[in-house]
């Protein structure tokens, strides 16, 4: 298939030299450089590589060119291609310049912006350069994976395998059992049980559960772990950011989660108003980032358990796991989340992981290569995940029960979604019927006004439809709302708190436990504000551990509100 391509286009002369000398010398090794000062010229090479089928990783184009309609050819058939814009030193940082890539990225003809490299070597031009590339390998997985899952298809068990995976961070490739690669690792005589997922040092599990996955991956409870300072029950943004916290101030800190690593925010296909991320990020890669992070500085985690109860003893806390593992901590950390609300249609339900997601695609959004599919929500979830299936999907629908967008996501969302064309959106709609022979083939869906129901063809639907906290686990001793949110301290009734000194912030009415992120009353539903809270229950650990730091008012943490 040849060497992916770096594709350069600006009109002015000079500064494409400049483009083009930075690319070949660090680049032309391992990726084909071609660099053109006309979207014309532009315009023949991307036919040519069509119709040649060599992969386009990265595409740089000067201000002029991405007013045009060149950029949007480039998304149409290089999917997973990077698009940047090349802003001049002497531009950036003015409001025009920022208007100009603003607008763009909302046009969807743009992934971010590059500056143009000044004297050799321009390290700052290079990382940005590295990044998209990265990005692009990492979407097409052909970033050098160390665990490999083989499978007979794309979907049924090998598919469970591939998300346990995806969920718990672990980087990994699939290739189907019949085609060139399959057979190389699968070897001769090659097993007769399938799917297999082999390991970095050559194990080769044949069909394993998620436990023997996980186990077999480092992920599983330890003796070490029969004791700690902290429990963290959950691993997603607040989880993840008390687990980084907690670990880097010294505490013993074990976290638990049956689905893996990042919650809901996994299905955020692009983060863009995320503190000190100015190019966005995805929820998956964030996770990821703060999994690592937390990993190093000594957090241990425990994947495919979940803690069944939990109870206060004379000496401290006690969880049990569902894998039967008992843990004694100190303290205890509820960032638990919220669950998918379930669309509740049995045709449908039938269906789910066959045709009917929830929440984003993530890294197999390729697989609707061709395909018409509808995404229902009305929240930023929704829209994001619209926007990352309309690079591969011929054809997007974004079903809302509102009568418009406005109402519940926010504007440079549907800016996007308004000038992206491959997305249609149908508001004051419902979902009420579908189904299919073994996979989703048709929708029915409700005009809310009207009553009116029409019958649509849709190979994949994505719901992101709002969620329910994961409270129900819980001893009755903790206080909730009555929609189940955990009540923390301020907003617990008096009756409800066992001791004669106040609760602290985030302290639930078990003292000792702490509740974080979306599970905990009044909380925004914003992952900057869940890391937030991450993090300030780790302060409010030290008063709880250390009665001289508990004493003092010095230091007094606020309680967050909504």
């Amino acid at each position: 298939m040849g060497s992916p391509v770096i594709l350069a286009v600006d009109p002015d002369p000079a500064a494409l030299g400049d483009v083009e000398r930075e690319l070949h010398d660090r680049y032309a090794r391992h990726y084909r450089v071609i660099c053109v000062g006309s979207p014309a010229e532009a315009a023949r090479q991307l036919a040519d590589l069509e119709a040649s089928g060599e992969p386009l990783a990265l595409v740089l184009a000067g201000h002029g060119v991405t007013n045009g309609t060149f950029l949007g050819e480039v998304r149409r058939a290089h999917p997973h291609a990077k698009r940047a814009m090349l802003v001049g030193w002497g531009d950036w940082g003015y409001r025009e310049a920022g208007d100009a890539i603003l607008a763009a990225i909302e046009q969807g003809r743009i992934d971010h912006y590059v500056v143009r490299p000044a004297a050799p070597p321009d390290e700052q031009f290079h990382q940005a350069v590295s990044t998209f590339l990265l990005e692009w390998a990492e979407e097409r997985r052909t970033a050098p994976y160390a665990i490999h899952v083989v499978g007979e298809s794309w979907s049924g068990r090998a598919y469970e395998l591939r998300s346990v995976l995806e969920s718990c961070a672990f980087p990994h490739a699939f290739s189907l059992a019949d085609s060139a690669e399959g057979r190389s690792l699968l070897g001769t005589p090659p097993p007769e049980e399938l799917p297999v997922v082999i390991l970095p040092d050559g194990t080769t599990l044949t069909n394993p559960t998620a436990s023997e996955l996980t186990h077999a991956t480092g992920s599983s409870v330890e003796p070490e772990d029969a004791e700690v300072d902290l429990v963290i029950v959950g691993a997603g943004p607040a989880g993840l950011s008390a687990a980084v916290y907690g670990a880097s101030e010294g505490f013993r800190t074990l976290v638990v989660d049956l689905a893996g690593i990042g919650g809901q925010a996994r299905s955020s296909s692009m983060i863009r108003n995320y503190l000190g991320f100015p190019r966005g990020i995805s929820g998956a890669l964030l996770a990821r980032h703060a999994h690592e992070q937390a990993w190093i500085l000594g957090a241990r985690f425990v994947f495919m358990h979940s803690v069944t109860a939990l109870r206060a003893e004379a000496d401290g806390l006690v969880a049990n796991l569902s894998e039967g593992a008992q843990i004694r901590t100190r303290a205890v950390v509820l960032a638990t989340g919220a669950d998918y609300r379930r669309l509740g249609i049995p045709s449908l339900e039938a269906l789910a992981g066959a045709g009917v997601f929830y929440g984003g695609a993530g890294a197999d959004a390729n697989r609707v290569a061709g395909q018409d599919v509808y995404v229902l929500g009305g929240a930023n979830s929704a829209g994001q995940a619209a926007l990352h299936l309309a690079r591969f999907a011929r054809s997007v629908t974004l079903v809302a029960r509102a009568a418009a967008l406005e109402a519940g996501m926010s504007r440079y969302l549907v800016r996007q979604l308004q000038a992206t064309p491959n997305v249609a959106v149908r508001l004051g709609t419902e979902v009420v019927g579908g189904g299919g022979d073994g996979w989703l083939t048709h929708l029915v869906l409700r005009d809310r006004a009207t009553g009116e129901e029409d019958t649509v063809e849709a190979q994949e639907l994505f719901l992101a439809i709002g969620a329910h906290p994961r409270t129900n686990w819980l001893p009755e001793a903790i206080a909730r709302d009555d929609h189940g949110f955990v009540l923390t301290g301020a907003d617990l009734p008096d009756e409800a708190w066992p001791l004669e000194r106040e609760p602290y912030p985030l302290e639930t009415s078990m003292p000792g436990v702490l509740a974080v992120g979306d599970v905990r009353h009044g909380s925004i539903k914003r992952v900057a504000s869940a890391v937030g809270e991450g993090s300030v229950a780790v302060r409010v650990l030290h008063r709880l551990l250390d009665p001289a730091d508990a004493s003092s008012a010095a230091g007094r943490v606020a309680e967050p509100t909504a």
